[in-house]
């Protein structure tokens, strides 16, 4: 089956990211960081909605409860999709010079979320743990831009990418304690033009990576050796997540603005659906708390 790509109509983003496929609705969803906002499209009617956020926005999870919990620029909030109103979680967790980034709920709910150093140079940052009793923890002290936080199947194995050093780490994953150990690196994305952003683990344990301004999505294999790439209409791609009724339709996420020397091309902040890959993702769980 040939591969397509579909450009969404009606959608144009700042800074397009996050996309999130919620299998009990069969929707999408997304952010724009930079014109802070959830969006949500229904692939059947293609109709779209979007909330409009108080403060920028990095990276998001619904709730089992309803509504979402955001990981805004200085800390944790939930988020009511019927009021359009926030509160947020205890005090701001990000630390001056930094602020939250992308985010990925585990297989027990818990949201891991994380910052990047504003100057996009140094690693101040650090990854969060979130968990069903709103308790906030720090799984990872040191990282320049947290990206593409992701589970492997069996959620033994944790990945995200720092796009300030260019590379994908690993990590052993305790799923019942929620912690991480022994990090080693997993790939350091050279020769393909950008830095490796957002990230999705398909049903068979392959990783596949945004790399933003390089338009393409790469497959890794699970050893971290490079299965195959997908060249992409825009250069500074920046998310893909599987949805779809089968899980087989793989959304991409893009930038639309001019961001660290990186042009957006003509359809930058597009939403991308691609289609014949011939893979499946696997579910995304709910935020337990």
């Amino acid at each position: 089956m040939a591969i397509t790509i579909e450009k969404i109509d009606g959608i144009k983003n700042k800074l397009g990211e996050g996309p999130v496929w919620d299998v009990a609705e069969k929707a999408l969803y997304w952010i724009d960081g930079q014109a802070p906002a959830i969006y949500r499209l229904d692939p059947k009617s293609n109709d779209i909605k979007s909330w409009k956020m108080p403060k920028q926005i990095g990276s998001f999870a619904l709730r089992e409860k309803g509504g979402a919990v955001c990981a805004l620029s200085d800390g944790f909030y939930l988020f009511d999709f019927a009021s359009g109103s926030t509160k947020q979680i205890g005090d701001p967790v990000a630390k001056p010079g930094t602020t939250f980034n992308d985010g990925k709920t585990d297989a027990r709910g818990r949201f891991i979320a994380g910052t990047l150093d504003a100057k996009f140079a140094n690693p101040v940052g650090s990854i969060f743990s979130l968990d069903a009793s709103l308790k906030c923890s720090m799984l990872e002290p040191a990282i320049g831009c947290t990206n593409g936080p992701c589970f492997s199947p069996d959620n033994r194995t944790f990945y995200c990418a720092d796009s300030v050093s260019r590379t994908i780490s690993a990590y052993d994953y305790d799923l019942v304690a929620g912690t991480v150990s022994n990090k080693r690196l997993f790939a350091a994305p050279k020769g393909l033009g950008g830095v490796p952003d957002g990230a999705t683990v398909d049903a068979e344990g392959h990783l596949w990576s945004a790399i933003a301004g390089g338009g393409k999505i790469v497959c890794y294999n699970p050893d971290g050796s490079i299965a195959r790439t997908v060249e992409v209409p825009v250069p500074i791609i920046t998310s893909v997540m599987f949805g779809g009724d089968n899980l087989d339709v793989m959304y991409a996420t893009s930038i639309g603005e001019r961001i660290l020397d990186m042009e957006p091309g003509a359809d930058g902040g597009s939403l991308f659906a691609i289609k014949g890959l011939g893979v499946k993702g696997k579910p995304e769980p709910r935020f337990a708390g």
